[in-house]
């Protein structure tokens, strides 16, 4: 796996996700050129394609669409065509500069008539905006780009025969701005905005599960006081006691008390299931992208543990990019929200001041999850991690939260 691969959401402008896009590039060159990068792409992409064929796209996207990145060279040798991929989830990206050529509208046609969809990064130049909305589904266009503005202008004609996509949008004030356009996708790190000013207030249910994270991460918590916590929030309940069963299905006796439960489990077991289950239920009033990306995180940072020789700090990994947006969950300044949780100091000091070995990984974590290849490869060169080992590492995280949302599926189907 000498390749990067991750995947950016796309949000409607309620912020729920509608779309991923796949972001790969090779690693057999972990610092290289751009243009290096572009005259190799179409033959250096195709391995990290055969890995989204062998797992499939659901790591990568769940149950939304896939948009991706079809090169010239590999659109006329028969991309995506000659792959396993479900056409109805594939959107194909081609770039502007290509979008007129002959024999690749000849192939765009041909993946039309096979059910895919097509989408155009940038507004081809020489051809009128009614030609390009009549052909392709998607049209992306960079908030940063110095012809944004003209762009929309000339598009404004035939929007409703075609799905804008903005990209780049920095913050939440310009998401807000664009939002209100209509059918449009949003594309940025305006989720991820760090949260300077906070409510005052955080709900009952909240406070409940605060309580209870700090319990846990006291190094030898008392169980029975864990278990009066966990008494007093119904959904904390059925919870652990699902899991509990879960783990055990053969069980001749099912757990039906809470103190039960609790003390079968012990501490560590306690607090593996309260880690997640809790993380889960104090996102469920923000968009579901931050619980997805704080729960890949936490598992990926954990993964990289190894490679930073810190496998013995492996368990604060995870805390700490599970609460990596922590301010984000409780819209509070991150200097509150983690007064709120009570994790250990470095991890503290990591969330806080960025400071300390649990904040490299972070960052490295972040980088890689952003696709910012270039930054990923020095961090990876300065601590001499193996491009195969962090590929794996958080391709790994991606099946971790797929299959932790299939077990939280069966508990649904189970009600």
């Amino acid at each position: 796996m000498k390749f990067f691969i991750s995947s950016i959401p796309f949000f409607d402008s309620k912020m729920a996700v509608h779309a991923y896009r796949l972001m790969t590039r090779d690693g057999s060159k972990l610092i290289s050129s751009d243009d290096y990068y572009r005259i190799l792409n179409a033959s250096m992409r195709t391995p990290a394609l055969d890995t989204v064929e062998e797992i499939g796209i659901e790591p990568f996207s769940g149950e939304a669409d896939l948009f991706l990145d079809i090169e010239e060279y590999q659109l006329l040798i028969g991309i995506p065509l000659n792959t396993n991929l479900p056409p109805e989830k594939i959107v194909c990206i081609v770039e502007s500069n290509v979008a007129t050529d002959k024999a690749v509208r000849e192939k765009l046609d041909v993946l039309k008539q096979n059910g895919y969809r097509l989408a155009v990064s940038g507004l081809p130049g020489g051809v009128e905006a009614e030609e390009v909305c009549g052909v392709f589904d998607y049209i992306m266009l960079s908030y940063k780009s110095d012809s944004f503005a003209n762009d929309i202008k000339q598009l404004r004609n035939c929007l409703s025969k075609i799905k804008l996509v903005i990209m780049d949008i920095p913050d939440k004030q310009s998401f807000d701005k664009f939002s209100s356009v209509g059918d449009v996708l949003l594309t940025g790190d305006f989720y991820r905005e760090p949260i300077t000013e906070g409510k005052v207030e955080i709900s009952p249910i909240k406070i409940n599960a605060l309580h209870l994270i700090k319990q846990i991460n006291d190094e030898n918590f008392d169980l029975s006081t864990a278990a009066k916590t966990i008494e007093r929030d119904p959904a904390l309940s059925i919870s652990l006691l699902r899991f509990i069963n879960s783990i055990n299905p053969n069980r001749s006796k099912k757990i039906e008390s809470i103190r039960g439960a609790v003390a079968i489990l012990g501490q560590k077991e306690v607090r593996k299931w309260a880690t997640v289950a809790i993380s889960i239920g104090m996102g469920e009033d923000r968009p579901s992208e931050i619980t997805r990306l704080s729960l890949i995180r936490a598992k990926f940072a954990e993964n990289l543990a190894p490679a930073f020789e810190m496998a013995i700090k492996a368990g604060s990994l995870f805390i700490a990019g599970l609460f990596s947006m922590l301010d984000v969950i409780l819209q509070m300044p991150m200097s509150r929200a983690i007064d709120e949780v009570a994790v250990a100091d470095d991890v503290r000091e990591a969330l806080l001041n960025n400071k300390g070995r649990i904040a490299e990984v972070l960052s490295l974590v972040r980088l890689y999850e952003r696709a910012d290849w270039y930054s990923a490869s020095i961090e990876m060169v300065r601590n001499g991690i193996d491009i195969e080992f962090i590929t794996e590492a958080f391709i790994d995280a991606l099946q971790w939260y797929k299959q932790l949302l299939r077990s939280i599926d069966t508990e649904t189907e189970e009600e």
